[in-house]
């Protein structure tokens, strides 16, 4: 049996440049310049000519399907970026920077900009950011969980006594629909100024909205909200839990200690929708590894991002 990995468009740049035209060109290729349609662009071809450069005819520029999307002006091999969004999609918990590093013998700074543009492209293709989750009939567990190192693992000049539970840590507030997909955010603090606006804005409010104590207060706004006292070591009560939003925090959790071990503030939310994007796109839901993959990989299109800009958090 042959090998996922061993597919023409892995290892050969015109198979990987027809693979990728035939997903975001469905109806043929389109000028990114002024959008002219197949009739009026033709393919270049010839020894000199590099894989999948096309010509308009409309406006006499040239252009390839990588224009306009995360992959532009990148000098990486296309059929590389194809092997990366793989490899990142096939794997639950992530592939660390320095591992593709490896595998791919480039520069640390490549791996971590090609890393970082993918996950930009799998940044909210998961859901419609303009309808909320859940509705009459569905539940949405909603819980926060805190993102950061232990302090007895820091160095000592850097440990606060006072620094016990979230305290120094980031602040992640999730909302599962079950049986469906997971919205995550990186929030300042726990309060109801905070997490109010995003529950009114992310949920539908004929949804059952299930929490624990700590959330119960701020859920009150849902007519069918209810909670388990976690404190009191009540955990389930008949179909009322929140189990799945901690499965899926801690696929999370073994991810960014076990394959990233540490993640900054600043990129906290890009490996956000990483996690959120595979988790939404599972198995379970009837997605595989490679129909995962050819989502990550539509959703390059109508997106930049430059060095300067991946090293600043998103507004």
């Amino acid at each position: 049996m042959a090998s996922v990995l061993s597919a023409d468009h892995f290892h050969n740049e015109e198979a990987a440049y027809a693979y990728v035209e035939a997903r975001l060109w469905p109806d043929g290729p389109v000028c990114h310049h002024c959008g002219a349609t197949e009739e009026h662009v033709g393919k270049l071809k010839g020894k000199s000519t590099r894989p999948g450069l096309y010509k308009c005819y409309a406006c006499r520029k040239p252009f390839t399907v990588k224009m306009g999307t995360v992959m532009e002006s990148s000098h990486v091999p296309l059929r590389i970026w194809l092997q990366a969004i793989y490899l990142m999609n096939s794997s639950k918990k992530g592939i660390s920077t320095r591992q593709l590093q490896r595998t791919f013998k480039v520069g640390m700074k490549t791996a971590w900009f090609l890393t970082h543009r993918i996950r930009e492209a799998m940044a909210a293709l998961h859901i419609d950011v303009t309808g909320p989750m859940g509705g009459e009939g569905k539940t949405v567990e909603a819980d926060e969980t805190y993102v950061g190192g232990k302090e007895k693992n820091k160095h000592r000049s850097k440990r606060k006594a006072g620094n016990i539970g979230g305290t120094g840590k980031e602040v992640v507030f999730s909302l599962v629909e079950r049986d469906g997909s997971v919205r995550s955010h990186h929030v300042p603090s726990v309060t109801g100024a905070t997490l109010g606006p995003i529950l009114r804005s992310h949920v539908d409010p004929a949804s059952k909205v299930y929490t624990d104590d700590g959330g119960s207060r701020v859920a009150r706004q849902f007519d069918k909200h209810a909670s388990v006292n976690h404190g009191a070591g009540e955990y389930v009560r008949g179909d009322v839990h929140t189990n799945t939003i901690e499965g899926y925090f801690s696929i999370l959790k073994r991810g960014i200690t076990g394959v990233y071990h540490s993640v900054s503030p600043e990129h906290l939310h890009r490996y956000l929708a990483e996690f959120d994007f595979r988790y939404s796109n599972r198995e379970a839901l009837g997605v595989n590894d490679i129909e995962r993959s050819d989502l990550a990989l539509k959703g390059i299109k109508g997106k930049r991002l430059t060095y300067a800009t991946s090293r600043n958090r998103a507004s």
